[in-house]
């Protein structure tokens, strides 16, 4: 199934502008007749209720799904198979370092903060044994770019770092960028809106898809929601949830739909008028209600 998706974790709340995400997703995937996914991803943070309180607020909404949620909890098997086959393939390496090494660590010329400059890259099998005596290895990603170029339909050609990345980290975990490109191709997601925070992790993805032999999904990355100083919207700007909203009156549907320019009561209304190609410039400020500042 051809299909767009809406992939929150489960840590919390979602705030006004996961819901604005949400349905941007919800519209994209309806105007192009694709289908309409939900993912948990829930291999990191989980708050006990969050999943069942996010899911409540999406049909709150007026947001439908064709299929149950699917958790990443369950889908380890799948995860490990991908690993498997790149080790195979010759393109992954065990690492020891630590986030402080890592950061601490001289990179190259132009390389973006936080960007691994392959310390255990070539490391000797006695090298490697002596390590692991001392910490869990990370398997990484051994990288034959240093970029790559993706096309993003809001934000054009966009060309970005491809570090060494962790696949799976110390711990078992395997880490987001696997876990993604993994679900989009299980799941036939073909279509990828979300967060422009995200957009950086666009050429890591897909260039990791091409490698397992996936389809690079078209992305589209919308702008956030942001506060009154410019910065990422959060709990701590006030009011931002569906039920905090709710309680001061305001007609949340009304006003995810006025943040991309349309109007209409449900999101089937909407969608006889959404149109991808008109959107607005830049980021949606939001201010929430000055009782609840």
């Amino acid at each position: 199934m051809s299909a767009g998706r809406f992939a929150p974790s489960p840590s919390g709340d979602l705030h006004i502008g996961n819901l604005r995400t949400a349905l941007l997703a919800w519209l994209w995937a309806r105007h192009s007749e694709r289908g309409f996914l939900l993912r948990i991803e829930d291999l990191d943070r989980v708050r006990p209720g969050a999943e069942a309180k996010q899911l409540a607020d999406l049909r709150a909404i007026g947001l439908t799904w064709d299929e149950e949620p699917v958790r990443q909890s369950a889908r380890h098997a799948l995860y490990d198979s991908a690993i498997s086959g790149l080790v195979r393939a010759g393109r992954v390496y065990e690492c020891f370092c630590s986030r402080r090494e890592i950061l601490q660590a001289p990179t190259a010329p132009h390389s973006p903060p936080g960007a691994y400059p392959g310390t255990c890259r070539e490391l000797t099998t006695a090298q490697r044994s002596e390590r692991r005596r001392h910490r869990p290895a990370a398997l990484r990603l051994r990288s034959h770019v240093a970029t790559f170029v993706v096309r993003d339909e809001i934000h054009g050609e966009f060309e970005g770092a491809v570090d060494d990345f962790v696949l799976r980290r110390g711990d078992g975990v395997p880490s987001y960028n696997l876990a993604v490109v993994v679900d989009d191709a299980d799941q036939g997601i073909d279509q990828v809106v979300r967060g422009d925070d995200l957009l950086a992790s666009a050429p890591r993805q897909a260039y990791l898809a091409g490698l397992l032999g996936a389809a690079v999904p078209q992305y589209v990355h919308v702008p956030l929601a942001l506060n009154a100083a410019g910065r990422r919207l959060a709990k701590r700007d006030g009011a931002v949830t569906l039920e905090q909203l709710r309680s001061h009156g305001v007609d949340v549907f009304g006003l995810l739909a006025e943040s991309w320019g349309l109007r209409g009561a449900s999101p089937h209304e909407l969608l006889r008028s959404f149109n991808p190609t008109v959107r607005p410039v830049g980021p949606w400020v939001f201010a929430p209600p000055a009782s609840a500042r």
